[in-house]
């Protein structure tokens, strides 16, 4: 049966009211695909059904830690696809900022729970449409922060990292199957999970400057057709993966000096390595 999707391609989108999924929703509906998206956001829901039409898509409302819960929306996408999901893209998360050690605990389980369980919950339920979709594709919002850990956001970081870390054993032990599975690191990315006023605060230039969602969207796009593992928005990102691991500590006191980020930069625009504590300018 091809339900509701008739046949189309079908992506199944977490966190999809706003934001990077909101693009995404928006980009592959623009592209001919069937779209599930699902959030707490119930009236940006209703938006999305309304914009891209009720034939285009199949609007849910879903806490992603509700392991229950998450499988009712599964099992309806699947009904209204024809048992097929060519893209997951878990991209739901919540940020929560401060010195860990002031942090509400309540704060820090949120954002374990929103942030890695239920990636968890929707890979682990959704592994067997995956393996029943040709070409079929499991893709995770990490972050910037899954490079280096960051201060002041710990936790968030840490459950990046963990996202980053599953995403590497998932491509092993998937690629059997014919799954692929990949991740998106965004920098600073303009949505409703950044501070207010973080965006027009942010750089014009640089690895750091705020960037649309819609380049998010676009790399989820481009991640379909290709077998890259891990996608840096902007590319440049990478730089500071590298940094990172080649260079831990060195990158540890240039994070706490407050130089990282501009001596990244530098090395960027002169297209030369920098050692990693070097001030740039």
């Amino acid at each position: 049966m091809s339900g509701l999707a008739k046949g189309r391609k079908a992506i199944f989108i977490t966190g999809a009211a706003s934001g990077m999924g909101l693009e995404t929703a928006r980009l592959f509906a623009r592209e001919g695909w069937f779209v599930g998206g699902v959030d707490v956001n119930e009236a940006g829901l209703t938006a999305l059904e309304a914009e891209l039409g009720a034939e285009n898509c199949l609007v849910q409302q879903l806490d992603v830690t509700d392991r229950d819960a998450y499988a009712a929306a599964l099992d309806r996408f699947a009904g209204a696809s024809g048992g097929r999901l060519d893209v997951l893209y878990n991209n739901a998360g919540i940020g929560r900022g401060g010195p860990f050690a002031d942090q509400p605990w309540a704060d820090v389980l949120a954002v374990v729970n929103v942030n890695f369980i239920g990636v968890l919950t929707g890979i682990h339920l959704a592994i067997p449409l995956l393996k029943a979709t040709p070409g079929s594709l499991c893709f995770t919002t990490s972050s910037s922060s899954a490079t280096y850990g960051m201060p002041m956001i710990a936790v968030y970081s840490a459950t990046k990292h963990a996202v980053k870390g599953l995403t590497e054993a998932l491509a092993i032990e998937l690629k059997p199957h014919g799954v692929r599975v990949a991740d998106v690191l965004p920098a600073l990315i303009d949505t409703p999970i950044l501070p207010e006023g973080a965006a027009a605060a942010a750089p014009k230039t640089g690895v750091f400057r705020a960037i649309p969602p819609r380049e998010v969207a676009e790399t989820v796009w481009e991640a379909y057709h290709s077998d890259q593992l891990h996608w840096y928005v902007p590319r440049e990102l990478v730089a500071l993966d590298h940094m990172a691991t080649l260079h831990p500590e060195q990158t540890r006191d240039a994070m706490a000096a407050g130089t990282l980020f501009a001596t990244i930069d530098a090395q960027l625009a002169a297209a030369t390595p920098l050692p990693i504590g070097a001030t740039a300018g």
